[in-house]
């Protein structure tokens, strides 16, 4: 395939290592142009705009604005491009929202290169690719079979339960290790465990999402 031909694609990723390792893979392919990278969705929407790429890349989890809102304004300034979501999280929360502002298709980060590529050129035909696991997800919904939602704290400890109630209460670190009687060291590994499990980047998003998801008032 001609230069002319090949498939321009824009990156979005806020860690550089990711950005680049995709850009390696994918420079090598003959139909492929890596045209872009962008390490915010910011930067994101005014390199589309400017460059109108096939295919973005796109991750979810940013600082600044998420890569929902991202995909949404992409596809306002440059409705030509197929936005491919490539990310760690396939909960309803990502899924759903991504898929609506305007995503083609919803990937895992676990893909194998070969794999991405070809979601890629059939980004490019107009052809949607899920993964296996999300594809599950929006038939049951489409099915309305959707079951009982999981427990989303399944993965957190009593301890750091206790911890997050009291974080989304606006609690310090200071103020959290008086109330638990342990001290403000352990209560930062706690709080840290906290942010890896549940996928958040911060305790405010933590807070947030403890109250999104009715924590305050469970048993």
């Amino acid at each position: 395939m001609s230069e002319i031909e090949s498939i321009t694609i824009l990156i979005v990723d806020d860690h550089a290592i990711v950005r680049e390792g995709i850009r390696a893979f994918l420079s090598i392919q003959p139909d492929c142009s890596v045209i872009g990278e962008a390490e915010s969705g910011e930067v994101a929407v005014r390199m589309a705009a400017e460059l109108v790429p096939d295919v973005i890349l796109m991750d979810l989890m940013m600082p600044g604005i998420d890569g929902v809102e991202t995909t949404r304004r992409l596809k306002q300034v440059s409705p030509h491009s197929q936005v491919i979501v490539l990310t760690s999280f396939h909960n309803d929360e990502h899924i759903f929202p991504a898929l609506r502002a305007g995503a083609l298709s919803y990937v895992l980060k676990e893909i194998s290169p070969d794999e991405l590529v070809e979601v890629v050129r059939k980004a490019v035909r107009g052809e949607s690719m899920l993964h296996p696991r999300v594809a599950a997800r929006v038939v049951q919904e489409v099915r309305g079979t959707r079951g009982e939602a999981p427990n989303p704290f399944v993965e957190l400890s009593e301890r750091e339960l206790e911890v997050l109630r009291l974080i989304a209460n606006g609690r310090s670190n200071a103020d959290i290790a008086v109330e638990l009687v342990i001290s403000e060291k352990t209560v930062k590994g706690h709080v840290s465990n906290i942010l890896s499990k549940l996928h958040v980047m911060d305790r405010t998003q933590a807070a947030v999402f403890a109250w999104q998801q009715g924590l305050l008032h469970r048993d």
